[in-house]
């Protein structure tokens, strides 16, 4: 059993990190440290962590306005689906045996590379739609099928990763690919959840206590935040404060071999 500042704390990070994902993308850099320093190990971590993206993307898809905007946006996924599917099936499977020492320098590192990303200059990513563009190339179906390989392998990062694709190579604006975005990570996450499930490493009492915090982060950033005119900027610096700490935390353990 869990203490009871355990279980706040689960609440409250999964609710921050629900939040994140909706909005933006990386909630996983808060949930990852969140549930290694209750002493699950790196493996475990990203094993429980399936179960609160699950209640999470469920929430925020379920929960999303039913525009004719979001039902275009949504067949417009259709394209998609089948890559990232086989991609994160495949990512799954590759994940569930791999040395705890691997995971932590694997996921240190895929956080270095999104810090860089999200101090990059965001204006870039404030596009239009563009109509003209041919959105279902060879190419940018194997973008797809990478994401879901790494989405498979690792959550974090999945919703920044995506968005990247979406907006810079698929010319979708912020918003319409983000609407892609919680349909795709809903998708994607069912199987990762069953291998990770199947491979007996989940803590169901932190997995489904940190799911509480992010099903009601995802539902109150998929009705309240992701309309906000300012909420990509408030979240981007959240988010740089926070992969800085959590940098820290995946390579704390081999700071002291380095002195």
């Amino acid at each position: 059993m869990i203490e009871w500042y355990e279980f706040i704390a689960l609440v409250i990070g999964g609710f921050a990190a629900g939040l994140i994902n909706v909005v933006a993308g990386n909630g996983s850099a808060i949930t990852l440290p969140l549930l290694m320093s209750l002493g699950l190990d790196a493996n475990a971590a990203n094993a429980t962590n399936r179960i609160g993206a699950l209640f999470q993307t469920t929430s925020a898809i379920s929960s999303l306005s039913r525009t004719a905007r979001t039902k275009y946006m949504i067949r417009q996924s259709y394209f998609i689906v089948p890559p990232v599917l086989i991609g994160a099936i495949i990512g799954a499977n590759l994940a569930v045996d791999l040395p705890e020492d691997f995971m932590r320098i694997t996921i240190g590192s895929i956080m270095i590379v999104l810090l860089i990303t999200t101090l990059t200059n965001p204006k870039k990513w404030l596009i239009p739609t563009d109509g003209s563009k041919n959105k279902r190339t060879p190419l940018i179906w194997l973008a797809y099928f990478g994401l879901g390989l790494y989405g498979g392998f690792i959550q974090m990062g999945f919703g920044i990763f995506f968005l990247s694709i979406s907006v810079l190579l698929s010319k979708y604006a912020l918003r319409d690919g983000n609407i892609m975005k919680l349909f795709i990570a809903f998708l994607m996450t069912i199987p990762a959840f069953f291998i990770y499930a199947s491979s007996g490493g989940m803590d169901w009492v932190c997995g489904l206590t940190l799911a509480l915090g992010t099903s009601l982060g995802g539902r109150f950033g998929a009705k309240k935040v992701v309309q906000h005119k300012r909420a990509n900027a408030i979240t981007r610096k959240v988010l740089i404060a926070v992969i800085i700490i959590a940098i820290v935390k995946m390579f704390q353990p081999y700071i002291g071999l380095l002195i």
